[in-house]
Parts: C-alpha cells; sequence; structure tokens
C-alpha cells in the first residue's frame, strides 16, 4: 500500500467539527491548546453560529485546526502517508504533516491568511460558478472571448468539474458561453470571493511580507503543491508557492493524478466532509478511500489500515 492524505479546503466546515476529536483524545488537546488567536476559535469551532464560522478569516483557523488534531492522531497510530497536498486552504494542513510547519504556525499562518483574503475582495461585486461537463480547452476558449472583466478558470476539480471566478459580469458571459458550448449545468457557489484569481494579488503581497518572518522547515514527506499539481521544483520556495497559490489555479484533479502516477492506491481526506474523496471518485474509482474528521471515523480508518 501507498498512501496519500489529502485535506480539505474552506466550503465544508460546519459547528461541531474536531469536538469529538479534542473531547476524546488528550493528544487532540495538547496540538490546540497551545495555539492563541486574537478569538477563541475553540468555543467558535465547538458551539458557534455557522455565519460567523463561515466567514472566511474565521473558517481558515478552524479548519486547519482540525486538519492538525487528526494528523496528530494518525501519525500516532502509525498511520504516515507517503505523499500529501491539500485543496486551497487544506495545502497548508498538508505543509503541516509534513512538517514545514508546525500546527501552530499552521492554524496562525491561516488566520492571517484568512483575513487578507477578506481585504482583498471588500467591496468587490464578484462570483464564482462551478461548470460542469465541459472539458478545460472549451472553458478556456470561452473565457478568451469575454473582456467585460477579470475571469478566469480557478479550481481544477476533477473530470467533468471546473470552477471559475472573477469579476461578476465576466463570469455570467463565461457561464452562458460554456452552457452553449455543451456544459450540462454553471452552478453558483457561495463563496465570500474570487478566490485564487489574479483579484487575489493584494493578498499575495500581504502574504510575502508576512512570509519573511515565518520559519519554512524542511519536508519530512513529498507535498504535491496546488498551483503546479506536483512536487517542489527546485530553485522554488515554499513561501513562493503558497504567495501564488491564493491568485492561481488549484490543480486538484492533476495532484491527485500525480500521486496515482506515483504509485498511491489509498487515500485519507481529512477535515469536514467528503467532498475530496468525490473528486478522487471521479478521477480513479480503484483508489481505497477513507475519511477521517471524528473519533468515529478515525478509528474506522485506523482500524482498517492496520488490520
Amino acid at each position: 500500500m501507498k498512501l496519500g492524505l489529502i485535506f480539505a479546503g474552506q466550503g465544508s466546515q460546519y459547528v461541531g467539527m474536531g469536538k469529538s476529536l479534542y473531547d476524546n483524545y488528550p493528544e487532540a488537546r495538547e496540538v490546540i491548546d497551545d495555539i492563541s488567536l486574537d478569538f477563541d476559535f475553540k468555543e467558535m469551532m465547538f458551539s458557534g453560529n455557522e455565519e460567523e464560522l463561515s466567514q472566511t478569516a474565521n473558517t481558515q483557523p478552524c479548519m486547519v485546526a482540525v486538519a492538525v488534531m487528526a494528523t496528530r492522531l494518525l501519525n500516532d497510530r502509525g498511520i504516515v502517508p507517503d505523499y500529501t497536498c491539500g485543496l486551497s486552504l487544506g495545502e497548508y494542513s498538508a505543509l503541516s504533516c509534513a512538517g514545514v510547519l508546525t500546527p501552530k504556525e499552521a492554524v496562525e499562518l491561516v488566520r492571517v491568511r484568512g483575513k487578507a483574503m477578506e481585504k482583498a475582495v471588500e467591496g468587490l461585486k464578484s462570483k464564482m460558478v462551478a461548470i460542469i461537463g465541459l472539458d478545460r480547452d472549451k472553458l478556456n476558449e470561452a473565457i478568451s472571448k469575454v473582456n467585460s472583466g477579470v475571469v478566469s478558470i480557478a479550481n481544477y476539480n476533477c473530470p467533468g468539474q471546473l470552477v471559475i471566478g472573477g469579476e461578476e459580469e465576466a463570469v455570467d458571459e463565461v457561464s452562458q458561453l460554456a452552457l452553449e458550448a455543451g456544459a450540462r449545468r454553471a452552478i453558483p457557489l457561495k463563496t465570500s470571493g474570487p478566490f485564487h484569481t489574479a483579484l487575489l494579488k493584494s493578498a499575495s503581497e500581504e502574504l510575502h511580507e508576512y512570509f519573511k518572518n515565518v520559519d519554512f522547515k524542511d519536508m519530512k514527506l513529498p507535498v504535491i503543491f496546488n498551483s503546479t499539481g506536483k512536487e517542489l521544483e527546485e530553485g522554488v520556495t515554499v513561501a513562493q508557492m503558497l504567495e501564488k497559490q491564493v491568485m492561481s489555479p488549484v490543480y486538484f484533479e492533476d495532484s491527485i493524478r500525480y500521486m496515482i502516477d506515483h504509485g498511491v492506491d489509498t487515500i485519507i481526506e481529512v477535515g469536514p466532509g467528503k467532498v475530496l474523496s468525490g473528486f478522487v471518485k471521479k478521477i480513479d474509482r480503484k483508489i481505497k478511500l477513507y475519511q477521517v474528521e471524528d473519533q468515529e471515523t478515525l478509528e474506522k480508518a485506523v482500524s482498517e489500515l492496520r488490520g
């Protein structure tokens, strides 16, 4: 068996996530009791309200907190991946899994990232839309016909599902052209900004300054990066990749195919929900899938993988 760990991104959060891990495992409490932010993130995760939790600057540290707890518990039980990656925000959890960031550093960093992203899109009339049933080339062709504003492919999730983002008018035009070109559906997404597009440039610049004081450590295992769909290239730093990531497309399908091409046959999705598992099934149905977000799913995955 060759194992990949993949980490959920923003959008799968819910009030109560991570609570059973925190309540039932001293190691999980040890991981996040050491972290102090400018708001009570544990209270918001475990018993806050959905609207506040769904604000980008709040969602991001809470999601990563769940991921770092689950990762510690898996590692302590001998479940260590051969490769790791995450969708968007999940890349930070993957970097923590690989030892590049401590859990504390990862959670604190994404609080800064979330605030920078909120600030970058403040007052912007934007939109993100999932385009179902159209290939990359045809969607890029539709984008090339539109000059009413910024629009681009933000997520390459899996075969038949791409996400576009940008200024609202331009996104609406591309959505219509995509439907005319054969797309089955164009589904508006509930997001607070056009993430992973050029409109996030100011967030990228803010992260560039913040990263000057972050201690990025050597990787203990391969991380597959969002903006390339492969491992870190020679001469490129983790900081540079993360600065690029916030305003560049997420090549999730390419990242999973890279893992598969390098022998991964089993994948654990870490974090709330099963969105990424759904993508993986559409990429390659032969992959053995597990999902870990609470005590029940943790114990099931550990039992089956060690059994």
